[in-house]
């Protein structure tokens, strides 16, 4: 058995054998950072995401019902209200789960949260699923361009959000 194993790496097999330092910051170093930057500790803005959402969803509703030439257009708006809806619904159920996990006072742990998390992207990934299979099954003369015009948009509001944060 070979006991004269090397201590440290070579050199040249990292870039840089400088180790990284990462701060440990207490209570009252974490209230001082958010008396200097409070907008880097503010909530996330999630119910004005889905409240961006609704609003897009109705802007785009009446843009297909003036802009669209066809005697048909009620059908057109329709079935833009219907692809953000499809958008947004999943959407409020997550965040309602989400919600429910942070105001639980049962067991607040990372792993509680954790899981409301993945429980709660997992509703919403199966309800946006059920949603498109049960309005394309109900309702087979909704337009497929509108529907998924409302649809990606309305997911979109994701990256505005982010962007105006």
């Amino acid at each position: 058995m070979n006991t004269n194993r090397p201590t440290s790496r070579p050199a040249d097999q990292w870039e840089d054998s400088a180790e990284e330092i990462w701060p440990s910051y207490s209570k009252q170093d974490i209230e001082a950072l958010k008396a200097l930057n409070p907008r880097l500790f503010t909530n996330s803005r999630s119910w004005y995401v889905i409240l961006m959402q609704i609003g897009i969803t109705l802007v785009l509703s009446f843009f297909f019902f003036i802009f669209v030439g066809s005697p048909d257009n009620s059908v057109y708006t329709y079935s833009a209200l219907v692809g953000g809806s499809i958008g947004f619904l999943p959407s409020t159920l997550f965040l309602l789960r989400l919600e429910l996990a942070k105001a639980s006072n049962k067991n607040k742990s990372a792993g509680t949260y954790l899981s409301a998390l993945v429980s709660g992207e997992l509703l919403k990934i199966v309800l946006t699923v059920l949603l498109f299979i049960a309005f394309a099954i109900k309702l087979p003369d909704l337009k497929w361009v509108p529907l998924l015009v409302a649809y990606v948009v309305t997911l979109k509001c994701y990256l505005l959000a982010w962007f105006w944060k």
